[in-house]
């Protein structure tokens, strides 16, 4: 379907260089056709002059030497063209002497034009008339000719442009569709440019190049946050460790809440660490749906409505489900607005704030992590929709990210269904 689709796009390289090279065959056809029509029409055109004028002088021979007038000589002027006797009538004054004038004589529309040439013989005119109707149709089957090749040329130019054209255009597609894989996440896809040097292979190895350098900066930033998170986890157990010992009071509740912060941001960032490195597996079994989503609501403490509508058995982790859960609704509550809605139809879970909805890079770019958008969904190290999605992988399921048309965010998880388990009868 795609390469139908392809194939029908007008505007793609393909369609513009055979329209370039049809273009070209066209203005090489033109100026070559007429170039040799106006060269036929000019050497037919001398050929004639002096073919009329030999028979001219032939004529005025036979008449002197015979003393009549031959059939073709004509001695009435009053049968000579208007034109041909204005141009004796020019050259009779410097030239009085035997020098002949021709003149084409084109009947428009008609298929018998004809060749004069006249003189001053004993002074009077005398000319004599030849016939160019066959030099016409000659010219005229040459050009029929000439406009039959020439679109039987560009039948054949045409199709072979477009089969050249087709090399570097699969390639520019591989750079493109490399590219878009680039873009999704994947950085270790690669156009493999080959050898060459032309500018295809440049842009190819340019794209592995990006690729190569945004793929170990990744991985660099994965290894520093991993190397992070686990260099602050054994501090942070002492620190954890020593607020419990405090005494009670205002000051030592504030330290604790801010501990347990500071263990929740730490453990957050050994998860995606983890995620990071594929590290994370999954133990699916059969979960009814419905049930397990509304404990995971229940156990994040939040004013949450729950819905079911026809909710069925999935094959998931409910471990991992839980965690995507709990991320979608304490995010919803912590950057949207009540009331905020979880509802489960089938195998597919959605939850629905209120609020002024996820910012437009999010939904282009999807989460990234230590960054929440866009100020009005509040601050955040924006770990939580990064985690959701990761594990929404890890379980093999779909998530994503919108903004409904009445106002709110709307994050969406589908769960493939569980396989129906075969009857057996004993």
């Amino acid at each position: 379907m795609d390469a139908v689709r392809d194939l029908l796009n007008w505007r793609s390289l393909r369609w513009k260089t055979c329209l370039l090279v049809t273009v070209c065959c066209c203005a090489v056809a033109l100026t070559i056709g007429t170039l040799v029509h106006s060269s036929t029409r000019a050497r037919s055109m001398n050929d004639g002059a002096a073919k009329a004028t030999a028979t001219l002088l032939r004529d005025v021979e036979a008449y002197e030497r015979e003393g009549f007038p031959p059939p073709g000589l004509r001695l009435v002027p009053g049968e000579l063209p208007d034109e041909l006797l204005r141009r004796l009538d020019d050259r009779r004054e410097p030239e009085p002497h035997h020098d002949a004038v021709t003149w084409y004589e084109d009947p428009g529309a008609g298929d018998h034009p004809s060749m004069w040439a006249a003189r001053i013989y004993r002074g009077k005119p005398v000319a004599t008339e030849i016939d160019m109707t066959s030099d016409l149709l000659t010219r005229r089957a040459l050009d029929r000719h000439m406009w039959k090749y020439s679109l039987l040329a560009l039948a054949v130019v045409v199709p072979l442009s477009a089969l050249a054209a087709e090399l570097p255009y699969r390639r520019l597609r591989r750079v493109a569709r490399t590219t878009r894989r680039i873009t999704d996440g994947d950085l270790t896809a690669r156009t493999g440019a080959g050898r060459g040097n032309d500018e295809i292979t440049a842009i190819s190895a340019t794209v592995d190049s990006m690729a190569d350098s945004l793929h170990q900066r990744l991985l660099t930033e994965q290894r520093f946050t991993a190397d992070v998170a686990h260099e602050l986890r054994t501090p942070l157990m002492g620190l954890v460790t020593a607020s419990e010992l405090l005494p009670e009071g205002e000051a030592t509740g504030l330290v604790q809440d801010r501990v347990r912060v500071l263990r929740a941001l730490v453990e957050d960032l050994l998860e995606i660490s983890r995620l990071d490195a594929g590290a994370e597996c999954a133990e699916p079994r059969r979960v009814p749906l419905a049930e397990a989503v509304s404990e995971s609501v229940e156990r994040t403490g939040l004013h949450t409505r729950f819905t079911a509508r026809d909710a069925l058995t999935a094959e998931t982790d409910p471990r991992r489900l839980d965690r995507i859960v709990t991320n979608l609704v304490v995010n919803a509550h912590r950057h949207g607005r009540a009331p905020v809605e979880v509802t489960v139809s089938g195998t597919t879970v959605t939850v629905r704030d209120h609020g002024p909805g996820f910012p437009a890079a999010l939904l282009t770019g999807g989460p990234q992590r230590f960054r929440t958008g866009a100020p009005e969904r509040g601050r955040g190290h924006g770990l939580g929709l990064t985690i959701a999605l990761g594990q929404a992988e890890v379980l093999g399921a779909s998530l994503s990210f919108a903004n409904a048309p009445d106002g709110g965010a709307v994050a969406t998880l589908r769960l493939p269904a569980a396989a129906k388990r075969p009857i057996h009868n004993g």
